[in-house]
């Protein structure tokens, strides 16, 4: 099959090959997928980079997300048949090597999901990490109808699902942004206030929007460069949920204020949460995807010889929605 690789870490024009690999076989309780599109997300290209870890393996096909069409089953699989289009999350991740930058991947059928007939290939890519990562941060901590909800980052690949699944669920929700385009997205997924932090004042326009009793819940790109605005608008007995923290990766945390205020602190990474709130991130998300209208923000699209590409494509930070490879071409 052909495929795209690193041998080493290092920018993506000096590291990724394109060429030709063997096509991997299902093994017991996996399901072979023939990809039609590979999501990249800022942690694939991490990780190619050598900013995220040390490389684990000799060789990795990078990127974690993808969608496609079974095309063989493993023995013991019962969910899914060959021929069904499904999405994919975490590829090259749990002690896995190859990634859906290729035209093929074989992995446990636990993380394949159903991909709605009306949902095009490219648009299933952009789900995975993002979706299910938003879906963890608002829900691993019960229901949410009612509460006011802060996505940072509101149009970004994650704060983008943030801000639709929160609505879905029947939350108030601010979104952050940094440009009037960023602004224009966050509003069309449906958040009721967006505030450009770069020129307006985040906590008072949070603290106006929610009668001065602070937010319920915070969706955080960046829980080191956001903490000191963070703490100022939280309510009572609210929640911060943490997926990323690259504006500081070792920040200080006055921990009286989060006693005072009784606010729980939530990280997360997906491959580390309990399986079971994994399979009910995917249940869900299936139902929100039948019930109605959902917007699915591309960022580029990019074959899948020139990976390369589409990772200075993520790593030149001003996109809008997730960047894809074409795995068919």
């Amino acid at each position: 099959m052909k495929a795209v690789w690193y041998e080493r870490t290092g920018a993506a024009l000096d590291v990724l090959t394109f060429g030709e690999m063997p096509t991997p076989q299902a093994g017991p309780g996996e399901v072979r997928v023939r990809l039609h599109a590979s999501g990249v997300n800022p942690a694939d290209v991490g990780r190619r980079a050598g900013s995220y870890r040390e490389m684990e393996f000799p060789r990795v096909i990078p990127n974690s997300d993808g969608a496609g069409i079974i095309d063989q089953l493993g023995d013991g699989v019962t969910r899914f048949n060959i021929g069904q289009r499904v999405w994919l999350y975490n590829g090259q991740r749990n002690g896995r090597a190859f990634g859906t930058a290729a035209e093929r991947i074989a992995l446990a059928e636990h993380l394949v999901t159903p991909l709605p007939e009306n949902l095009p290939f490219a648009a299933g890519a952009t789900l995975g990490i993002p979706c299910m990562t938003a879906w963890c941060c608002l829900f691993s901590d019960g229901p949410i109808a009612g509460q006011t909800v802060l996505v940072s980052g509101g149009a970004g690949a994650v704060g983008h699902y943030a801000v639709q699944l929160a609505k879905s669920a029947g939350a108030r929700v601010i979104a952050t942004v940094s440009s009037p385009e960023k602004a224009e997205q966050a509003r069309l997924a449906g958040a009721d206030l967006v505030v450009n932090y770069k020129s307006e004042d985040v906590v008072s326009k949070a603290m106006a929007f929610t009668g001065g009793r602070g937010v319920d819940r915070v969706v955080d790109v960046d829980f080191g460069g956001n903490i000191g605005t963070t703490l100022k608008l939280m309510g009572l007995n609210s929640t911060i949920a943490v997926y990323a923290t690259n504006g500081n990766r070792h920040p200080v945390v006055l921990m009286r204020e989060l006693m005072e205020k009784c606010i729980a602190l939530r990280t997360l990474v997906l491959y580390a949460l309990p399986p079971a709130l994994l399979a009910a991130a995917q249940a869900d998300i299936s139902k929100w995807l039948a019930s109605g209208r959902r917007i699915h923000n591309i960022a580029g699209q990019f074959p899948l010889s020139q990976t390369a590409q589409a990772h200075l494509a993520v790593e030149k930070g001003d996109k809008l929605g997730t960047v894809i490879v074409d795995c068919t071409r």
